[in-house]
């Protein structure tokens, strides 16, 4: 079921005058259905993906040299001899009280929750600290290019949002480590500082790793607010307010860049994908104790309840998110709830 299937079904539910809800909770309470809808068919989809990933999770905890009634007596313990359908049924069950269940192989018999609770608060800095480099860049070079379009701001602009979308994060991170850590010594090249340690250190360890996710973001956002200011600017409202006087500075405040920033704020909540996606390969160069770190070693050591539990995590943080941003513009723009 799509979400604008569950925005049909809700005023049947609520139809009575009882039950009405105003337009903007009925398209909040909509979204939120169909974002538990998709987790669930995502948990699935990953569930069955991992169970069709070759390898065994008993011969990797116990060894390739492992006895037959060794491996019989793990199957058994850890319910994977059961059926596929059973094995989902009781792993969503314990999910839906919050437990992962144990980690078979990265981290033997320790619970799996404990493990992604001590690792989410580095993933979360690293990659709040990425949109938040890629976010105001993106701000500066979008508007710069499109307040001056056609000119050499925008030709500069526009040239480094281009060379952004081109490089790939880890070859970038690979520069950076080259050009700023080794080559100037300006950051370190590897390891991370907790931002409960020290917050100032944690963002100059931290600095190279965001900037190189932040990177190919920042060049999608920057010409996408382009895109959206330029578009704005020829609508008649636009012409309209200048007419009656208001300053360039009123009116692109007021009328260009709050409209603008509709296609902007939602183009913002689908690269969060991105941020997970560029965090699983970034950690590991830079050596970052964080999920996406965790992850890798959990493929590595055929860990798969401990893959899918990463896996469902990122995915309910982009379900998260995309719902937060849908929340943002209906603030900026009240209409899309009706």
């Amino acid at each position: 079921m799509s979400l604008s299937a569950v925005d049909r079904f809700l005023p049947a539910v609520f139809s009575g005058r009882r039950w009405a809800l105003p337009p903007t909770l009925r398209y909040v309470f909509g979204r939120i259905l169909g974002a538990l809808l998709v987790l669930l068919i995502g948990a699935f989809i990953v569930f069955l993906t991992m169970k069709a990933a070759p390898g065994d999770p008993s011969l990797s905890a116990l060894g390739e040299q492992a006895p037959p009634e060794a491996i019989a007596a793990f199957r058994l313990q850890h319910g994977l001899d059961q059926p596929v359908i059973t094995q989902f049924a009781s792993w969503l069950g314990q999910i839906a009280h919050g437990d992962f269940g144990n980690s078979l192989v990265v981290a033997s018999g320790r619970p799996i929750s404990n493990l992604i609770l001590s690792r989410l608060p580095t993933t979360a800095f690293v990659g709040l600290y990425a949109l938040t480099i890629a976010v105001l860049s993106s701000l500066v070079l979008g508007t710069v290019a499109a307040v001056w379009r056609g000119k050499m701001a925008d030709m500069v602009a526009t040239s480094i949002a281009v060379l952004g979308i081109s490089m790939p994060d880890f070859f970038l991170a690979y520069m950076l480590i080259l050009g700023l850590a080794l080559g100037l010594g300006l950051f370190p090249s590897y390891g991370f500082v907790a931002p409960g340690d020290s917050l100032l250190g944690a963002l100059h360890a931290s600095f190279l790793p965001a900037l190189a996710i932040a990177a190919p973001m920042a060049a999608v956002f920057a010409r996408t607010l382009r895109a959206a200011l330029l578009e704005v600017i020829r609508q008649p409202y636009v012409t309209t307010a200048r007419s009656f006087g208001l300053s360039r500075a009123f009116t692109f405040l007021h009328f260009i860049f709050r409209n603008a920033l509709i296609p902007y704020v939602t183009i913002v909540g689908l690269q969060v994908r991105y941020v997970l996606g560029g965090v699983v390969v970034i950690e590991r160069i830079f050596g970052i104790p964080g999920i996406g770190s965790l992850m890798v070693d959990a493929a590595f050591g055929r860990d798969y309840p401990l893959v899918q539990a990463c896996m469902v995590t990122f995915l309910a943080i982009v379900l998260l998110v995309n719902l937060l941003v849908d929340i943002a513009c209906t603030g900026l723009d009240p209409r899309r709830s009706r």
